[in-house]
């Protein structure tokens, strides 16, 4: 009864202890992970950008059964620049999905984030419902605003991401060379060996010889007289 009072009282002085809003004049603030409905996040484009490689892992772990994917025919680089395939349709139906999230917890490529947008009230229940893939791509500066300590983290984790790709090709070309600079240099001695040129190998010596290359044998004990 104590904290009951002590609100009470407080809510004509202070406007933190106000229970009521004023809705939609005043709209309490939402925490960083409040989640609503999916949305499909792009970089730059909204179709040559988009993170989603249709790999269907969401549309096979969502529990409702209200993701349906469309593999694209053709492929297109990824932000690594590597060729992927894209979604072709991509679908989610807001009416029956429940907002769990296990579709942005398997998703790989972080291409599926969950939005903050509550106000999704339409006057049909199936059709309305049913957002495309146009309706479901929202941009990389919109995730940051409506979660930004977390699109920070995966901005972070991609670019690591990157990087590592990089320096991978980087050395995979250097031994790419190195190989390329020792096959070079076997080929000029193979080349020699052909021409009948000398080689830098050692010469081979008779055991117990102790002359140096190019000099004759010592004589043997045996043919002394």
């Amino acid at each position: 009864m104590a904290v009951t009072l002590r609100n009470f009282a407080g809510s004509y002085f202070e406007k933190d202890r106000l229970i009521t809003v004023q809705y939609p004049e005043e709209r309490s603030p939402l925490p960083e992970n409040y989640r609503n409905f999916p949305i499909l996040i792009f970089d730059n484009d909204p179709e040559a950008g988009l993170r989603c490689v249709a790999c269907k892992i969401c549309e096979k772990e969502c529990p409702p059964q209200c993701i349906y994917i469309i593999k694209s025919e053709d492929k297109k680089p990824d932000y690594m620049g590597k060729p992927q395939f894209y979604p072709k349709v991509f679908d989610i139906d807001i009416s029956v999905c429940m907002s769990c999230q296990i579709c942005v917890e398997v998703c790989p490529f972080e291409a599926i984030k969950m939005d903050k947008d509550f106000e999704l009230s339409k006057r049909e229940r199936f059709d309305q419902l049913l957002f495309r893939k146009e309706e479901l791509s929202k941009s990389n500066e919109y995730y940051h605003k409506i979660h930004p300590i977390e699109a920070a983290a995966v901005d972070k984790n991609l670019a690591d991401a990157v990087a590592a790709a990089e320096a991978k090709k980087k050395a995979a070309a250097a031994a790419a060379a190195k190989a390329a600079s020792a096959g070079d240099a076997a080929s000029v001695v193979r080349a020699g060996l052909a021409e009948g040129k000398p080689t830098a190998s050692p010469t081979a010596q008779t055991p117990g010889s102790t002359s140096a290359p190019g000099e004759a044998p010592p004589a043997s004990s045996s043919n002394k007289s």
